[in-house]
């Protein structure tokens, strides 16, 4: 009971410090939400028991490897926010790879709303008694078709105000979630009972599992097209922040759960972390509900958005936002219905592998239109690289 009212009293402090209105409308903190929003979203919490489960004691270290990439990533798009800010010419390629980089941010946006709102299915219906994976097709089907209508309406501008509120709701609920962690592993420790798990993959299939689950830590690209509302050094300076903080969250939420729970209680499906929370405190499943709920419908409405804002763009208004939400739509629901959660995650995390690429890619050409040292290219074009290896070789986890 203590412990339930701790985890309240947390959360409604850190609820109230996050609406302050000076906090509120900040313009840095502002421009620090939208790609925090997106990155510290349910996959938080699905990525917990994930690499719990499959890398034992080294869970924490690939939660930190995760990180690092989206870093290396982030860096070359802040790279290119500066180069274009200062008009740097991107060569004889750079626009055609803008281009085709422009065109898969869209299409990756289809798969991580099928992503976001499968999750948020999954999730709608945990707390229900008797349900199965066909009730959380049919609710993610038809918040599919909300979002549609919506969209094809009146557009997102109402929902969007939500944005902050629910970040804020979202992170409140963190904050009580490690009181209510920190406090089990301390138990824990002071019981010297910690669990230490050998890893379930090892090898190739290790390094393939985390290439599909790079869409956990996916979001910080936003700030990209930020410019109608922030400055490029806004910009830039926000991704690294959102970037900093989010990394900080997961290592911590990674630190507490990998060795508190033996590998016979990190369950296998995407809402694993409600039954697992049940041992921590009565009251987290309800909350963990709560913020996954509120965290997946605005990421859904913010990239349903994107999406259609992308292919109105692209197509030279041939296309209208319009059509972009019913193609989105369509193929969402498509997936929904022929694809597990875990597949999805698999097929995000690769489309978007393929958009960092060709991010990474345009930074090569700005580097030598620059005509930055030979090294920096080359670290680009690496990373260009890894883009490529997990574009073809990200595995999906194997749910149960």
């Amino acid at each position: 009971m203590i412990l339930n009212i701790s985890i309240v009293l947390v959360m409604v402090a850190a609820c109230i410090f996050l609406l302050m209105p000076r906090l509120r409308t900040s313009q840095d903190w502002r421009a620090v939400i939208t790609p925090l929003a997106s990155i510290i979203g349910s996959g938080f919490l699905v990525l917990g028991p994930i690499l719990a489960r499959n890398y034992g004691v080294y869970a924490p270290g690939m939660m930190a490897v995760l990180c690092l990439t989206a870093w290396l990533f982030g860096s070359a798009i802040r790279f290119n926010i500066k180069a274009i800010e200062d008009k740097v010419p991107s060569g004889p390629f750079g626009a055609g790879i803008e281009t085709a980089s422009s065109w898969s941010l869209a299409f990756a946006y289809f798969i991580s709303v099928a992503y976001y709102l499968n999750l948020f299915g999954s999730f709608g219906v945990n707390l229900i008694p008797g349900t199965e994976a066909v009730h959380a097709k049919l609710v993610t089907s038809a918040v599919f078709l909300l979002i549609l209508a919506v969209g094809w309406g009146r557009g997102f501008r109402s929902l969007e105000r939500l944005e902050y509120t629910s970040v804020a709701l979202k992170l409140a609920i963190i904050a009580g979630l490690f009181i209510g962690l920190g406090a089990f592993f301390a138990r824990h420790v002071q019981d010297a009972d910690l669990v230490f798990e050998t890893p379930h993959v090892t090898g190739w299939n290790a390094l393939f599992l985390a290439f599909g689950l790079l869409i956990t830590v996916q979001g910080f690209e936003t700030s990209r097209y930020l410019g109608g509302e922030y400055s490029a050094d806004t910009r830039i300076r926000s991704m690294r922040q959102a970037q900093l903080i989010s990394t900080g969250i997961y290592l911590v939420y990674m630190l507490l759960i990998a060795f508190v729970f033996p590998r016979s209680e990190l369950g296998t499906s995407e809402t694993a972390i409600i039954d697992m929370m049940q041992f921590v405190a009565p009251i987290l499943p309800i909350l963990l509900v709560a913020a996954a709920l509120a965290a997946q419908f605005s990421a859904a409405i913010a990239d349903t958005a994107g999406s259609g804002g992308l292919i109105e763009e692209q197509s030279g208004h041939r296309l209208s936002a319009r059509s972009g939400y019913l193609l989105l739509t369509l193929t969402g629901i498509g997936l929904t219905w022929v694809a597990d959660v875990f597949d999805i995650i698999n097929y995000a995390s690769r489309a978007f592998a393929l958009y960092y690429l060709l991010q990474a890619a345009l930074a090569v050409c700005y580097a030598r239109s620059r005509g930055s040292a030979a090294l920096l290219p080359f670290l680009y074009g690496l990373l260009a690289l890894l883009g490529l290896l997990i574009t073809l070789f990200g595995q999906a986890v194997e749910g149960g």
